[in-house]
């Protein structure tokens, strides 16, 4: 076990998300989930993180959830070179009762910490979000992430995302004993990254941004311990880490503007083009995606094409020479 993953240290770095993949019928890809994760330690991921949103983890059946539970873990366990890095497991859920559930399981399968947006149907007040939170630590004996997430959807629909005030994540932290991390995406994050470590302290062992890395120089320059992005370029996201953290702002910038091209283009797309690059990578054998949204057309393949030709250079996982 690497000192990263020891109960008393702390999490910092890039904690990727691996993306969920499946095959062109829609049904669950063990053999390229084994290579999402495997990928993601190769990359020099710090920590991995599923099934979460950008592991379209609404569309997963619970025997899905637990399939990728084990699987991450397992393939985690047996990684080369580097060693195991840390496991944070998605347990969000509809309701308090099947986010307990799968929480107990992470637990049981190994995992080192757990993370999810408070229960949204029906939606949680403040005392519900409490309840929540507490429910889950009374539940397992693990670190618990708050995953502060703006809801996407229309109102009358329920959908994962609650967005917590820094008062009320810091009164979890200080309160509930196990509730020790943050990942912050929702809006107005820079703010609630600051006034959260400032009214937590020692409570909140780390915040970790999200929305795809696209804010980590701010983040990092508030006190962020981390960040959270889908794992499509990881092995790019790693060095962008490991430099600023090393000090070398300036180095940090240079890979940041190498990496933002794409980053922008998810941003019109999600996780059509997380999938679209693994594809392409040869890590995935298939880009299909249960969620619905926008897909790319050939315009969108061929500016595709220029945004990775430009950012492979950086790429330090080699690409099979065959597609899986």
């Amino acid at each position: 076990m690497s000192a990263a993953s020891t109960p008393t240290a702390r999490h910092r770095g890039l904690f990727a998300i691996p993306v969920t993949p499946f095959a062109a019928d829609g049904t669950l890809d063990v053999n390229s989930l084994r290579r999402v994760i495997a990928f993601c330690v190769e990359a020099g991921a710090h920590g991995i993180v599923t099934p979460v949103n950008a592991s379209e983890f609404t569309t997963l059946s619970p025997e899905e959830r637990r399939i990728i539970t084990r699987v991450a873990i397992e393939e985690n366990e047996h990684a080369g070179g580097r060693g195991r890095v840390p496991v944070v497991i998605g347990v969000g859920a509809r309701t308090t009762a099947e986010a307990v559930g799968y929480a107990r399981f992470a637990e049981d399968a190994g995992a080192d910490a757990i993370i999810a947006m408070p229960a949204y149907d029906p939606p949680l007040d403040e005392a519900g979000i409490y309840d929540f939170y507490a429910a889950l630590a009374d539940a397992v004996s693990l670190p618990i992430y708050i995953q502060n997430h703006e809801r996407i959807g229309p109102p009358d629909r329920p959908g994962p995302g609650t967005p917590l005030s820094p008062e009320l994540m810091a009164r979890l932290c200080r309160e509930i004993d196990d509730v020790q991390y943050i990942k912050e995406e929702s809006l107005n994050t820079g703010y609630k990254i600051v006034r959260t470590l400032e009214l937590a302290g020692d409570a909140c062992k780390g915040i970790m941004g999200g929305k795809a890395g696209r804010y980590v120089l701010d983040e990092y320059r508030r006190g962020a311990c981390g960040t959270m992005p889908a794992c499509e370029c990881a092995d790019v996201h790693a060095q962008l880490w490991n430099t600023l953290d090393s000090g070398h702002e300036a180095g940090a910038r240079l890979l940041f503007k190498e990496l933002l091209p794409l980053l922008n283009y998810e941003a019109l797309f999600g996780t059509a083009v997380y999938k679209e690059v693994l594809y392409r990578r040869r890590i995935i054998a298939s880009p299909y995606k249960r969620l619905p949204g926008p897909t790319l057309d050939h315009y969108d393949h061929a500016e595709l094409d220029r945004i990775l030709a430009e950012l492979a250079p950086l790429f330090t996982v080699k690409t099979p020479t065959s597609r899986p």
